[in-house]
């Protein structure tokens, strides 16, 4: 069986409309802070009811990957997501479009967990990162979509039609999922059918478990960092601190998105070629952070004003941030393959609560200057803002290495 057809093809489907969805904020924002006359704080908050539900609905998704697959409950969640689109659409004001946001966040909360699940079923150890990073590079074309080509199509449809563009979107691939991808390999027993209190007791082994506690801060805070800028306050910056216009800031974004699907592609790919050769499946993912590292410190200083250097840095933080998914894996293999989805989903769940805290403190940050002429924020403001997340960084990864010795 082709499993890149069958499996990884639909399943990365969901993770185009996941990336789409974080991206699309970060090109609208603007317009919805302008037609809700949103403060730093107000429109943080918004772009994180996101995270938050989708950090809410990690531990139970996982739970149900395990026990039911990705094949049943990505097939459900597709639907979950197209109505919270649909609800975002039709809002007339921004309560009902926070509330559409974070049906969506629990729509699509299981993008990729239901990859790591399918992946960690159908292929050896060794070729999961490479896989899965193979499935978010093309679900990343999600957030290139949803930078300069919905910013042209923005003038005939709105905002409110590239909503429902991704709920018709969402229809189509529960469809798609439910005829493709297969319940389970031929000849895997089903899972034991335990209580359900036994089972949801198995996440409490995760969580206190060594690796966890040693990788997981640095390895969320990557992919945390990411989708923090990458889902609402990149495009912001670009306006108030590189001075770019709605054409040339789309065009970064789109960078940003570029960024994170080559880096899905080569991280996963490096990853998975190193632990054949016998290297630390961490390798990567630690390097990465330092590149990150080096990325924000040259966003806070920003000693540039071409558009094209704010791209390529911007495309560097956002590939090196696209090492989260190969620390992913690499924190999986130290439980076993019945715990897969719910070892993702802990992660996952511990990124997407720092996504909703970083969020919302960046706006808090902002909102502690005034407004400037133009409606947007200081340039101080984003330096604070650069360096907390750099202290952050330093921090988790300081954790990593003391907590090896």
């Amino acid at each position: 069986m082709n499993v890149f057809a069958r499996i990884t093809l639909p399943l990365a489907g969901m993770n185009f409309i996941n990336q789409a969805s974080r991206t699309l904020v970060a090109t609208i924002g603007p317009l919805l802070a302008v037609e809700y006359a949103l403060s730093a704080g107000e429109l943080g908050l918004l772009a994180a009811v996101f995270f938050m539900a989708y950090a809410a609905a990690q531990l139970p998704l996982g739970l149900a990957m395990d026990l039911y697959g990705p094949r049943r409950v990505q097939s459900l969640m597709a639907l979950v997501a197209a109505t919270g689109f649909l609800l975002c659409a039709v809002s007339v004001g921004p309560i009902w479009l926070g509330v559409g946001r974070a049906i969506t966040g629990v729509g699509i909360a299981g993008a990729l967990i239901a990859l790591l699940k399918a992946h960690t079923q159908w292929l050896p150890r060794h070729a999961v990162a490479g896989a899965t990073g193979l499935a978010v590079f093309l679900g990343a074309m999600g957030g290139l979509a949803a930078t300069l080509p919905v910013q042209a199509l923005l003038p005939l449809i709105g905002w409110r039609g590239a909503f429902v563009l991704l709920a018709g979107m969402g229809v189509a691939l529960s469809l798609w999922v439910w005829l493709s991808v297969p319940h389970a390999p031929p000849g895997a027993p089903e899972p034991p059918r335990r209580r359900l209190l036994t089972e949801i007791a198995e996440i409490g082994r995760i969580f206190p478990h060594p690796v966890f506690v040693r990788l997981v801060p640095g390895i969320a805070l990557l992919s945390a960092l990411n989708f923090t800028w990458q889902g609402l306050w990149a495009g912001p910056w670009l306006r108030d601190v590189g001075g770019l216009g709605d054409t040339s800031r789309a065009t970064v974004l789109m960078g940003y998105a570029a960024g994170v699907s080559v880096g899905s592609l080569l991280m996963g790919r490096l990853s998975s070629r190193l632990q054949r050769r016998g290297q630390d499946p961490m390798l990567v993912p630690f390097i990465a952070m330092g590149g990150m590292a080096l990325c924000q410190i040259l966003l806070l200083l920003h000693p540039f004003t071409d558009s094209r250097l704010f791209a390529l840095v911007w495309f560097g933080f956002a590939f090196c941030g696209a090492a989260g998914p190969s620390g992913y894996a690499a924190v999986g293999q130290s439980f076993g393959p019945q715990l897969a989805g719910r070892v993702a989903t802990a992660i996952n769940a511990t990124m997407l609560a720092l996504v909703f805290l970083l969020q919302t403190a960046i706006g808090q940050i902002l909102d502690l200057w005034p407004r400037n002429a133009s409606g947007g924020w200081e340039a101080a403001g984003y330096g604070w803002a650069l360096a907390m997340t750099l202290m952050l960084q330093a921090g988790t990864t300081a954790w990593a290495i003391w907590r090896r010795r």
